[in-house]
């Protein structure tokens, strides 16, 4: 076995990249370990995997969905981001949104389903992210085992550390299911809001009101 096929068996933080990324055989060889584990689990809770039509491939069918969709933020590098000259030195903010988010707790392996909104305030001599970039590296933060808290962070400092603009801001408002579906069994109208401030949002509170306001309903 290659050395690179036993680095997947170490380790690393639920919502972390590995150190790098797979190829197709080694997602292939987690793939196949993974749905192994997860026939041993299916045994122990008493899940026919066998003969059942029901849950005859299940087991291969969520380790596949795992590592080539809801963890697939973790194995392969972030997207690359165009960017474009600041031709003008245009430095006036700008808001994009809302972008869909759909990641999965670390707790309780439940879905987060919620809408982000990034505000940016572009340096005059920097560079211009192509649009549906945004929309690219808040799936690829969120495609891993996340809190929401975290994930605003990472997704706010990555674009601040790609692009150097004057500030950027994020804010992220998601429904859990692992509160709506279980435990309290709370209505499908509660949400977790946060917000990540850099650069001149984080000392200007004008700017940030001005940038919440464009986060309203009543602002589309």
């Amino acid at each position: 076995m290659s050395e690179r096929i036993l680095k997947l068996h170490i380790p690393r933080r639920a919502n972390e990249s590995l150190s790098e990324s797979l190829s197709a055989s080694e997602r292939a060889v987690m793939i196949e370990a993974a749905t192994s584990q997860m026939e041993g689990l299916f045994h122990i809770l008493r899940i026919d995997h066998r003969d059942d039509h029901n849950t005859r491939d299940t087991p291969q069918r969520v380790a596949r969905m795992l590592v080539e969709e809801t963890l697939a933020g973790r194995f392969s590098p972030p997207p690359q981001v165009t960017t474009f000259d600041n031709a003008q030195g245009f430095e006036g903010m700008i808001v994009t949104g809302p972008l869909e988010v759909r990641s999965t707790c670390a707790h309780h392996l439940m879905p987060i389903i919620g809408e982000a909104y990034i505000g940016i305030l572009p340096s005059a001599s920097g560079r211009i992210v192509g649009l549906s970039k945004y929309d690219r590296v808040v799936d690829h933060f969120s495609r891993r085992l996340q809190i929401q808290e975290e994930l605003t962070q990472q997704i706010g400092q990555h674009l601040m550390d790609l692009t150097a603009p004057r500030g950027l801001a994020v804010r992220i408002s998601a429904t859990h299911l692992c509160k709506t579906h279980r435990g309290v069994r709370a209505t499908h109208q509660s949400r977790m809001v946060t917000f990540c401030y850099l650069g001149e949002f984080s000392n200007d509170p004008m700017l940030r009101r001005e940038f919440t306001s464009e986060c309203s309903p009543a602002a589309q």
